[in-house]
């Protein structure tokens, strides 16, 4: 899978960019503020609908313009499909080979990206928020069916959490609706605890071959989905539900008097142990880094199993993060299989052939063009 072409229109810093991309290596240069990063984001923001950097879509709107609109054409095994994405005050819409989608969960996974950026090698000792996000973002391109249910999921605890309210304030005092609402928070709950066990398995699957040939054979990674409440992968569904009813049962009044939902995926978090020590709070920066670098990578080779096609791969400003040996294990991985975006001021301290071979953009003044 690759963009072969990719048109902006008000968006952020561009009036308007056309640009057809190779399927290899392709290196945006530029100092910084000129409208490299613009570029990677909006590509990001093709495929998954929203922005890694801002969650206001008003700031991807170019100043005193109407709307924003991206448009690329997707090149897979089966054809090519232009796609489209207009962001306005009013919303988005998005377009999938000329037909317009009714729901963001039909349009997402059409084209599959991985990003990785400097806040990426915070995923490791950053906060829970960071982490959950990754999970949830990640699955939702191979399963739109999980986007659905994280969004209805959003919807019910929104719901709950200002019932809560109502009731601390006393505002309100029938417990029966807050039943109903606790109800149909456990069915989704479940839905969601469950799928993100069975990615997290999939992932360090691939993770941990992956981090043992970063560290030289030196280190073993283990990744441990850690849900707010007590349950285990190995549970049957109907076991899980007995679980959240008995522990929602049991801090309902707590709720109430907080005004708050206190339990459930929205404060589930993921752990990373090294050698069995977790890398959080024990590990060096090179091994929190190691352990970024090999969950990005297995994120790659995840999505080609389930997909059966390499994603698009954005390194935005990423590599001069990255020591020689890190940086060279990256680009010999994506080598040849996977059409990669490289951010960067300049790749003079990267010796690598990857980049010799790439295609090179000028950025400056938000205006682009190909130097090679």
């Amino acid at each position: 899978m690759y963009i072969e072409h990719l048109q902006l229109k008000n968006y952020r810093n561009y009036k308007e960019l056309e640009i057809p991309f190779d399927n290899k290596v392709n290196v945006i240069l530029g100092e910084n503020a000129q409208g490299k990063t613009n570029v990677m984001e909006s590509i990001y923001v093709l495929a998954m609908a929203k922005s890694h950097r801002t969650s206001n879509d008003k700031d991807l709107i170019r100043w005193d313009e109407e709307y924003a609109k991206i448009e690329g054409r997707v090149k897979k095994r089966h054809g090519s499909i232009p796609m489209e994405l207009v962001i306005s005050k009013k919303g988005k819409k998005a377009k999938c080979n000329h037909i317009e989608q009714q729901k963001l969960s039909q349009y997402i996974g059409n084209m599959n990206v991985v990003m990785f950026a400097p806040e990426d090698l915070h995923l490791v000792k950053g906060s829970p928020q960071v982490r959950r996000r990754f999970i949830d973002m990640e699955i939702g391109q191979v399963s739109p069916v999980y986007l659905h249910d994280i969004g209805q999921y959003q919807k019910i605890l929104q719901q709950r959490n200002h019932y809560l309210k109502l009731l601390q304030l006393k505002k309100q005092t029938d417990m029966t609706m807050l039943d109903i609402l606790t109800e149909q928070f456990i069915e989704m709950a479940v839905k969601i605890i469950s799928k993100r066990f069975e990615f997290i398995q999939l992932l360090e699957n691939w993770a941990i071959p992956i981090h043992k040939g970063i560290s030289r054979d030196l280190e073993t990674l283990k990744i441990l989905y850690k849900p707010s409440v007590d349950v285990s992968e190995n549970q049957v569904l109907s076991k899980m539900v007995e679980v959240l009813e008995e522990k929602f049962a049991k801090v309902k009044t707590r709720e109430i008097e907080r005004g708050v939902t206190l339990f459930g995926p929205h404060r589930d978090d993921l752990l990373f142990h090294v050698n069995d020590r977790d890398v959080q709070t024990f590990g060096s920066q090179g091994q929190q880094r190691t352990t970024a670098l090999s969950l990005k990578l297995a994120e790659i080779e995840l999505i080609r199993s389930e997909i059966d096609e390499y994603p698009i791969l954005l390194l935005d400003d990423v590599l001069s993060e990255l020591d020689d040996f890190r940086q060279s294990h990256l680009l010999n991985t994506i080598q040849g299989k996977v059409q990669t975006f490289v951010t960067t001021t300049n790749v003079d301290g990267i010796d690598h052939q990857t980049l010799k071979e790439a295609a090179t953009f000028k950025v400056e003044s938000g205006w682009i063009e190909k130097i090679q």
